[in-house]
């Protein structure tokens, strides 16, 4: 009975997520001609929130300032390190931080990752509730921990909270697909980003919008981030 429950609960929310994406399509298709030949192009927005959370941002912080291949197969050599799980946050503050510096993370990185440790045990990052804060709190929160920036926190909001109005302002792929899209002069600045998106009412679908904006450079080294 458990069982049929949490299936009937998986299958409601899913459904419920889809129709939300298929409103945003819809809403952005309607208000602007260039976004409505994205979504006629690509398809349905594709991006699916979870609650792996502290998993999402120990992936982040590895893969910071690498090609998805090399974050991936990091990754990958982390995850061996703890029987192939994402180590607890006690775990992970208890192993030498030499024995993860040789899989091919930087002393820095390791740093990062411990200090997102003792975030989450102290709960100064609270990722037991951080799926109900607004999202200043959300971001406050998250660049709290070295090595997290407002890049990350946007990229965690949109992929793993799946928050529809988020504009990633500090994204050069995004910035990059706008310039081209719009015949911009050059990448626009965080507040030329946002009067594109006033002017052409992304509101309060942002974060598809920015998918858009990232499907249209699929061929580019600026393509959707390796988390999308």
């Amino acid at each position: 009975m458990e069982a049929r429950r949490l299936l009937f609960n998986y299958n409601y929310l899913m459904t419920s997520w889809e129709q939300r994406l298929h409103t945003a399509q819809a809403h952005l298709a309607a208000s602007d001609p260039i976004l409505e030949r994205l979504i006629q192009t690509y398809g349905d927005c594709r991006i699916a929130p979870h609650a792996d959370y502290y998993g999402e941002l120990v992936s982040s912080i590895i893969g910071q300032q690498l090609s998805e291949k090399a974050g991936a197969t990091i990754y990958r050599r982390f995850l061996g390190l703890f029987d192939g799980n994402v180590p607890t946050p006690e775990q992970l503050l208890s192993t030498d931080t030499d024995e993860i510096r040789a899989i091919g993370c930087s002393y820095r990185k390791v740093s990062y990752m411990k200090d997102l440790a003792i975030h989450i045990l102290d709960e100064r990052l609270d990722l037991v509730h951080i799926a109900t804060l607004p999202n200043d709190s959300v971001t406050k929160q998250l660049i709290s921990v070295k090595g997290i920036g407002e890049w990350t926190a946007h990229m965690f909001m949109i992929f793993s909270l799946g928050r529809l109005d988020i504009l990633p302002t500090g994204d050069l792929g995004v910035r990059k697909a706008m310039m081209n899209l719009y015949r911009l002069p050059d990448r626009p600045s965080p507040s030329q980003m946002l009067a594109v998106s006033l002017e052409h009412n992304w509101a309060p679908y942002q974060s598809i919008a920015s998918w858009y904006m990232w499907r249209s450079l699929e061929n580019s080294e600026e393509r959707i981030p390796r988390k999308a």
